[in-house]
C-alpha cells in the first residue's frame, strides 16, 4: 500500500484545509462508479480469472522468442513499458522493443534492422484499432512476420483489442492468433491491469499475480491516501501551483513518469483547466532542472517517490588512484547516498518555496508497482472530478487525428 507524507506542505496549506478537501474528494470518489468508463475500478478483481491464460501465454512468448515487439500508443503501451523498464527480467524474453508510439522512419528502420538476427514475437494493443501510429507499425511487423515465419506467424502475433467489433479484432479471429480483450468500460490509459500491460509483463518473466495483488491491496485499504493526494493537488492548484513535477530517484522509473504524465494530462487537461504534469529523475535532473526548480517561477509543486527497501545496492569502493576529496564516500552503500540526496532535495525545495508531497512504497517490486498504478488512477480520476471535468474522455486528442487523416488521404 502507498503511504503519503504531507510534511512538505507546511506553510503552504493547513491541516484543516486538507481535511476539508479530503471530504470533497470523498464525495468525488463516490461518484466514480456511476460514470461511464469506470470499469477499471474493479479490474484487480475482474482480471483474476484471466491471469492463468495471460501467464501461460507470456511463458510461451519467452520460450519461443528472444525478442518481443510491443506495438501501442499512449496507454496501450506506456503501462507495459513501465513494467518492463522498472523490473529486471528473471526467466522472460531478453530484449524488448517498442513501436507504434511514433511515426519516425529512422526509428522503424533501426527496429527492422535489430530484428534481422532475432527470433521475435509481437504484442499489439489497440482498443479501437483506429490509431494511425500502431496501424502503421503493425503493417511493418505483419510483413516481417509473414516473410520470416509464413503461416506460423499466427503463433507469434498476440492481439489485445477492444471487445467491440474492429478490423484488428476481426483479423485476429480470422488468423487464429491469441486474442485478449480490453473490457469496454476501461479506457486505454486506465488499462495497465488488463492483458495490455500484463501480457508483456508475463513475457518478461514478471509476477503478474503480485502486480494484481498490490493493486487489490491499494483498492481495499488505500482509499484515504489516494484521497489525500487528490485533495492536496486541488488545494495547491487553487493557490497558483499549476505545474506538478513527479520526481523519482530511480532511473528505472522514467517510464513510470511517462505513464503518469499521460494519465493525468489526458484525464485533467480539458476546458482550459488542469494541472500540467511533468517529470524529473534525480539526481541526474538536479544538474539540468535543479536550478529552475530551486529558484524559478513559484508555480510548481513536487510529488516525490521513495521506497522503504530497494532490491539491490552497491558499496562505493575507495579511490586508490588519486585523492579526489571524497574519502567520506568510501565503503558507503550507494542507496544511502541516494536517500540522503532525496532528503536534501526535499528540504531545499520546500525552503525555496516548492511544496513537496512524498509518496512512499514498500519496495521497488511487482506488488508496489501494482499499488502505485491503482493509487495514481484513483487519485487522478478523483482530482479531475473535483475540478469539474470528465476524467475518462479525451476530445482534444481527436483534433489532430481528423486533420492528419484528411492530409494523408491527399498524399
Amino acid at each position: 500500500m502507498i503511504k503519503i507524507d504531507l510534511t512538505g506542505l507546511e506553510g503552504f496549506v493547513s491541516a484543516a484545509e486538507i481535511a476539508q478537501a479530503i471530504e470533497s474528494a470523498r464525495s468525488a470518489a463516490a461518484s466514480l462508479p456511476k460514470m461511464k468508463m469506470s470499469g477499471w475500478l474493479a479490474l484487480p478483481a475482474d482480471i483474476l480469472a484471466e491471469l492463468p491464460r495471460i501467464a501461460a501465454t507470456g511463458a510461451r512468448i519467452a520460450e519461443q522468442s528472444d525478442a518481443l515487439v510491443i506495438i501501442g500508443a499512449g496507454g496501450s503501451s506506456l503501462g507495459a513499458r513501465t513494467l518492463v523498464d522498472a523490473l529486471p527480467t528473471r526467466s522472460g524474453v531478453r530484449d524488448v522493443f517498442y513501436a507504434g508510439d511514433n511515426l519516425a522512419g529512422g526509428a522503424m528502420a533501426r527496429l527492422l534492422g535489430a530484428l534481422q538476427t532475432r527470433d521475435f514475437s509481437v504484442v499489439v494493443t489497440s482498443k479501437s484499432g483506429t490509431t494511425t501510429e500502431p496501424a502503421a507499425a503493425l503493417r511493418f511487423m505483419l510483413k516481417l512476420l509473414r516473410e520470416r515465419y509464413g503461416d506460423a506467424m499466427r503463433e507469434r502475433l498476440y492481439v489485445v483489442a477492444g471487445e467491440q467489433k474492429s478490423a484488428l479484432r476481426d483479423y485476429a479471429e480470422t488468423l487464429g492468433c491469441e486474442l485478449f480483450g480490453i473490457p469496454e468500460p476501461v479506457g486505454g490509459r486506465y488499462s495497465v491491469l488488463t492483458a495490455g500491460g500484463l501480457l508483456p509483463a508475463a513475457a518478461r518473466g514478471l509476477n503478474i499475480m503480485a502486480l494484481v495483488r498490490g493493486a487489490s491491496a491499494q483498492m481495499a485499504d488505500g482509499l484515504d491516501e489516494a484521497l489525500a493526494y487528490a485533495a492536496t493537488r486541488r488545494l495547491l492548484h487553487d493557490r497558483g501551483f499549476t505545474t506538478e513535477l513527479l520526481a523519482s530517484f530511480e532511473p528505472e522509473l522514467r517510464s513510470l513518469g511517462e505513464w503518469w504524465k499521460q494519465l493525468f494530462g489526458e484525464s485533467e487537461g480539458k476546458q482550459q483547466r488542469g494541472i500540467f504534469p511533468a517529470t524529473v529523475c534525480y539526481s541526474g535532473d538536479l544538474h539540468s532542472m535543479g536550478q529552475y526548480v530551486q529558484e524559478g517561477r513559484r508555480d510548481l509543486f513536487e510529488t516525490m517517490l521513495s521506497f522503504e527497501r530497494l532490491p539491490a545496492d552497491a558499496e562505493i569502493p575507495p579511490n586508490t588512484e588519486f585523492d579526489d576529496g571524497f574519502a567520506f564516500l568510501d565503503d558507503v552503500p550507494l542507496n544511502i547516498v541516494n536517500t540522503i540526496a532525496r532528503q536534501s532535495v526535499h528540504a531545499a525545495h520546500v525552503a525555496g518555496g516548492v511544496p513537496v508531497v512524498e509518496l512512499i512504497a514498500a519496495g521497488l517490486n511487482e506488488v508496489s508497482l501494482g499499488a502505485l498504478f491503482y493509487f495514481f488512477e484513483l487519485s487522478c480520476a478523483v482530482s479531475a472530478v473535483m475540478d469539474g471535468v470528465n476524467p475518462f474522455d479525451q476530445p482534444g486528442v481527436e483534433a489532430y487525428k481528423t486533420i492528419m487523416r484528411t492530409k494523408l488521404q491527399e498524399v
